[in-house]
Parts: C-alpha cells; structure tokens; sequence
C-alpha cells in the first residue's frame, strides 16, 4: 500500500479592492516611493475598508473562491483552519465562524497563531491530520486585517503590512505528492523585537493603553531583519540538503513575503534563480498569514504536476522554518 502523502488540491484568494499606494502613504508620514520600494520591495497594499468587516470577511471570501473553483462540496470539509494574527475577537474563533458561514457545516475548526509562521505551521498540521488517515479534507486559510493593528504616523510599520487572505485544501495523496519534508523553529528571544504590547494578559486594554498607542504593532526592524534573513535561508538550504536536492531540483521558492532584500537573500543561499521565485510583495506588501497561500494563487496558472516547492517563513516571537513539497495538480 502505498504512503499517504498530503498534497494541496485546490487554492484561493481574496484581497480587498482598496489600494493604498506609496504615494498616498507620502501624506501620512515622512517616506516616499523610491525609500519605500528600495528598502522593500512594495508599490501598493491592500486595505480592508468597510464598518463592521474583519479577518473573517476575507477569509470567507478566499474559501469561497477555492470551493467555487475546485466545485468542492463544503459539507465533506472536516477541519478548517484559519491562521491568523489578527482574529475577528478574543475567544471566539474566527475559524469557527468561517467555516460555518461556508457552510463546512461537518468540520471542526480552530484559529492558528505563529505570526508569519502561522499558514507554514497550518501546513504541517494539516499534512498530520491526512497522513494520519483521521481526514480526508481540510482547509487551511491565512488571513490577516493588518491595518487594524497599525499606526499611519509610524513609518516604520505602516509602509509594511496590507490585508488579505489566500486558502489551500489538503486531501491524502498515493502518488508520491504533497508535503515531503518540514523543518519548523521557535525562540522567544524574538518575544520583544515584533509584538503589540497591551490588550493580552500581561497588560489589558485601558483608557491609558489606548491613548499612549500601545494596541499598535511595533518592531525593531534591523533586529527581525538580521534574524529573519539568517533563519529563512538556512531552514531554506537544510531543505535541500536533507533531501539531497540541488538547485536544479527546485522549480519554485515559495517565500514569505516581508522585504524583498530578505526575500533575494534566500534565493541567494538555496541558488535559486530570480524567474523561480515567486514574488507579489509589490503588490500586497506585508499580509503576514496570508502571504504564502496568496502566492499559490497568483501563480497557480504556472505549476505543473510534480513541481518541487519550498516554502519558507519567518515570523514574531520568533517562529520560522521551511517545507518541503510536491505539487500536485495542473491547473
């Protein structure tokens, strides 16, 4: 009997209509678009406008457009999984609200946060519940409001991040395709260098939280950038090694999508060329869970069948790491 292997059957998206460009951002803040795209990469964003619409809204939009595409039957979905770092609300689940109103109305379904790790972990848990014979459908979904966690006087981060949301759905594989290999990494070390300090825990919302700021993303840019360029391509190249793939093995680099320096410096260390590296960051900038599902969907037109895939990630806290995959249909 041949092994059971996870593969990704289908994908979606969805990006909101609203365009924030580098030139806009010039009347927000101290910047302008040659700063802006040098140092990262980005030309525009996406912004969810809209009362009352969050993380969810896009999420359901991206699961629509996957089962509409790939005429899947919601109802025969078991696990949805929504990896995000910025859900509808506290305790409620936004992956349960999701999937109910899909209508996966047979799944279980869960919210996943590892920041910009959060779809790449997604991933593996997936893979586990397939190869483990329990499921035989799930949906990941990585979706994220950023711009409900930014400050547009802060430049260091505003020019970064846009919202969006891109869905895969993972079925068992005899054929030999799917995730083949994961190499997945955390340290706190990372706990103060990219985080929101207040409404957790450790300090809840207050009048006094709220005025100083304190509900915004804050990072320390050269630190995450030195951690995450080091990271991603070493988990990257550990791929290849143990597989013993070469360069050439590779078809595409699927990276996250932060800054196009950390992005090229992982191309540099795998040895992979520029036209095998997918890339939209230009066009969405920063949308942390969502940006490698986004990826498989603007560039689904381009794979074929038994096409060699590694994803790598990095992400606050600190979480990283690297997959391993078959691609397992033509489009």
């Amino acid at each position: 009997m041949s092994k059971i292997t996870a593969a990704i059957t289908a994908v979606g998206k969805y990006v909101p209509d609203y365009v924030l460009t580098n030139k806009e951002l010039e009347t927000f803040v101290d910047t302008n678009d040659e700063w802006i795209t040098t140092r990262t990469g980005i030309k525009e964003r996406r912004i969810l406008k809209g009362e009352g619409l969050g993380t969810s809204f896009m999420a359901i939009k991206a699961a629509q457009d996957l089962l509409q595409k790939s005429k899947t039957n919601p109802e025969e979905i078991d696990l949805v999984i929504v990896a995000t770092a910025t859900p509808d609300l506290l305790v409620a689940s936004t992956a349960v609200y999701t999937a109910t109103e899909i209508g996966a109305i047979n799944a279980f379904a869960y919210d996943l946060q590892a920041a910009c790790s959060s779809f790449l972990y997604g991933m593996s848990t997936a893979a586990s519940y397939i190869e483990s014979g329990r499921y035989k459908k799930v949906l990941v979904i990585g979706a994220d409001k950023m711009s409900s966690i930014i400050d547009y006087t802060d430049r260091a981060t505003c020019i970064i991040f846009g919202d969006g949301a891109g869905a895969a759905l993972f079925e068992p594989n005899s054929e030999g395709f799917g995730l083949k290999d994961e190499y997945l990494r955390s340290d706190g070390i990372g706990r103060d260098f990219l985080k929101i300090d207040a409404g957790g825990s450790i300090l809840p919302p207050s009048e006094e939280t709220v005025k100083n700021g304190q509900h915004f993303v804050h990072q320390e840019g050269k630190t995450v950038f030195k951690y995450a360029v080091s990271n991603m391509a070493e988990v990257s190249e550990k791929m290849l090694t143990r597989n013993n793939l070469t360069k050439e093995d590779i078809q595409w680099l699927v990276p996250h999508q932060a800054n196009k320096r950390i992005i090229e410096a992982t191309a540099n260390r795998v040895g992979v060329e520029a036209d095998k590296v997918m890339v939209n960051i230009h066009k969405y900038g920063n949308t942390t869970s969502a940006t490698l599902p986004l990826l498989l969907a603007d560039y689904e037109s381009q794979l074929k069948k038994g096409d060699n895939l590694i994803f790598a990630a990095f992400g606050g806290g600190f979480t990283w790491g690297a997959i391993y995959l078959t691609w397992a249909y033509n489009s």
